[in-house]
């Protein structure tokens, strides 16, 4: 939206130093399991040898503290930055950390604004090759101020093969195309059901919609994560399935999908226009 008469224009989003690729995690609607699938990301993003920072920016819900099984106060440091928690090899923040148990936050656009721009530029995040941003459901106020506060590499959209979450997906694809934000592409969670007394696989969801919608809109497909109890009671227990490696049966679709996430962002930095010096 241009600024009005008078009116300074935002500034520029700023890159964060020593912060090579940010990759924002969204869907548009709720309960896709975008959350489980950050988490994920991120720790095998860190056992393929990647420094990886993990931002919950989901503020109304923030269960990236459960997830990871993680606890504690983020603390100053003698520079004046908040050290993130350091667990499973990530860097990471959350308001969990701050507001921890069942007290709500309840708090309108401003305040958003502001906690987003303290966990983007107070954080000590050091040198990390990727800072995954695990955002709420939906495209509003948080999105747009991680947009309006630094350049992002990417974002990716979680979304299950039904109608009702790819009609919300396409919403969420919208919105970073209008923000000029690159798409790393979707993925399609809650893909199929593996019966564990038969083996047959189950379309709960109607599996390929994702896939379908990605072809549609021309992004790139990340892959299907299948619907396993194991991913859940992971979670929910605070170790994530990929912390087995990738020789679990559990984690291996993940690893796929965290292998072409790097494979993307390769090649939305490679197709990147280069800064052009202009000679006066």
């Amino acid at each position: 939206m241009p600024p009005r008469p008078g009116q300074q224009p935002p500034p520029a989003p700023q890159p964060l130093p020593g912060v090579d690729s940010i990759i924002a995690v969204g869907s548009g609607k709720g309960g896709v399991g975008k959350t489980t699938l950050a988490v994920n990301l991120a720790i095998a993003l860190s056992k393929l040898g990647h420094k990886v920072g993990l931002l919950d920016a989901d503020v109304y819900g923030p269960n990236v503290p459960l997830m990871l099984g993680a606890n504690g106060q983020p603390q100053a440091n003698p520079e004046g930055k908040i050290d993130p928690i350091q667990i499973h090899g990530l860097k990471v923040i959350s308001v969990g950390f701050l507001n921890p148990g069942d007290k709500p936050v309840i708090w309108r656009g401003p305040m958003l604004h502001s906690i987003i721009r303290q966990f983007l530029g107070s954080v000590q995040w050091g040198t990390l090759d990727y800072l995954v941003v695990d955002l709420p459901p939906g495209t509003g106020d948080v999105a747009l101020s991680l947009i309006q506060t630094v350049p992002l590499t990417g974002a990716i959209v979680v979304s299950t093969p039904s109608d009702v979450s790819l009609q919300d997906a396409r919403k969420a694809i919208e919105m970073f195309r209008q923000m000029k934000v690159d798409l790393v592409g979707m993925v399609e969670n809650m893909s199929y059901f593996v019966c564990p007394h038969c083996h047959h696989e189950v379309d709960v969801f109607s599996r390929g919609g994702a896939e379908n919608t990605a072809r549609h809109f021309e992004v790139a497909f990340l892959g299907n994560i299948q619907l396993d109890p194991d991913l859940r009671r992971a979670g929910d227990s605070g170790k994530p399935v990929v912390l087995a490696g990738e020789n679990s049966p559990a984690a291996k679709s993940l690893f796929d999908f965290a292998r072409k996430v790097v494979i993307r962002v390769g090649e939305i930095k490679a197709s990147a226009p280069e800064n052009v010096i202009q000679i006066q």
